[in-house]
């Protein structure tokens, strides 16, 4: 309960620093609400259409990754498909990463007498997640070559990449791990085993190769669809200010304060396009329309497949913590099977 309390204080801390912040430092609010009178619903449409895109090729991915992680029978991918919609809603209105955890949750559901699944989907998520590395790394070479980067942004995109290339390594690592039988261990080290079962793609290379191959495409769409965005918003640049905003965007909500890092995400977006000449007020509005183009595809369609899942909001917000499988799926007496091994 404690913990509880001081993370509900450190969220309403920081989440009112932000506003006063942009209250009263931030810009013209007349020429904000003038930049959406002149949106371009047809881009905006386009722009959500390839958000769309974006999560189906994303999820194509995450199911690669499972594929490698369990045995067969392999869930359905449209239970994966729902399962990740379930997590991006998750992702979209609540702090922290709960989504992570909350499609694993909602997937491990769907799959009634499989032992030890919890962990290994979770293992799963992280791998997934590993292979967004490659793309970034990508885009942030492009960006470097073809943008106009502000200064103040070169160590936080270091530091970001840094850390990727970091976690990496050690799932890699932790992939390529030399076989232990499961029997032999204890319930925490059980809980790990079975966590690196959910790596077990990163040791094979065309499954690899195949997860990646969709987190480009994953990654384009969402590049295409910022530039629609710009083109809604009457913001005629190159692809490469798309891609900049991309990156930036994405930088400033890796460590997700409170829900969507709102206000840190506009200022992230504005405060590069003012070096292309756009007024800090229009970058702001905009930054405000892409992120709510962006929590327009999570959010709906993450309620629908709530609903289709029979869960409610109050379930979703305490999964993290009611999820019993992930102790229960790694007590010593689950022999499922026996001389089941840790893939790698």
């Amino acid at each position: 309960m404690k913990s509880r309390w001081l993370f509900l204080s450190s969220f309403v801390l920081f989440f009112g620093v932000a506003v006063a912040l942009v209250v009263w430092h931030g810009p013209d609010w007349t020429a904000v609400h003038d930049a959406f009178t002149a949106v371009s619903w047809p881009w905006v449409a386009v722009a959500i259409g390839l958000n769309l895109l974006s999560v189906v090729a994303r999820s194509i991915s995450w199911n690669t990754c499972i594929e490698q992680s369990i045995e067969k029978p392999h869930p359905r991918y449209p239970l994966v498909f729902s399962a990740f919609c379930v997590g991006l809603f998750a992702n979209a209105v609540l702090p922290g990463r709960v989504g992570e955890i909350a499609r694993a949750a909602v997937l491990r559901r769907r799959m009634p007498g499989r032992k030890g699944t919890t962990a290994t989907l979770i293992g799963s998520v992280f791998a997934h997640r590993m292979f967004d590395l490659f793309p970034t790394v990508t885009l942030v070479v492009w960006v470097l070559i073809a943008a106009d980067i502000p200064q103040w942004a070169f160590l936080t995109i270091g530091l970001a990449i840094g850390i990727g290339v970091l976690l990496f390594v050690t799932a890699f690592v932790l992939a390529r791990r030399q076989h232990r039988e499961l029997e032999s261990l204890g319930s925490a080290r059980l809980l790990l085993a079975r966590a690196r079962q959910g790596l077990a793609i990163m040791a094979k290379p065309v499954p690899a190769l195949k997860a990646t191959a969709f987190q480009y495409g994953g990654w384009f769409c969402q590049l295409l669809a910022v530039w629609s965005a710009m083109k809604a918003f009457q913001i005629d640049e190159p692809l490469a200010a798309a891609g900049l905003v991309l990156v930036l965007m994405n930088v400033a909500t890796i460590v997700p304060l409170w829900p969507g890092n709102v206000g840190l995400v506009q200022v992230a977006v504005a405060t590069p396009l003012v070096n292309y000449g756009i007024a800090y007020a229009h970058g702001i509005a905009f930054g405000i329309g892409l992120q709510a183009i962006e929590a327009s595809v999570g959010i709906g369609i993450g309620l629908v497949f709530l609903a289709r899942e029979g869960l409610s909001f109050a379930t979703l917000r305490h999964m993290e913590d009611r999820d019993e499988d992930t102790l229960e799926d790694v007590t010593p007496v689950d022999h499922e099977p026996a001389r089941s091994r840790v893939a790698g």
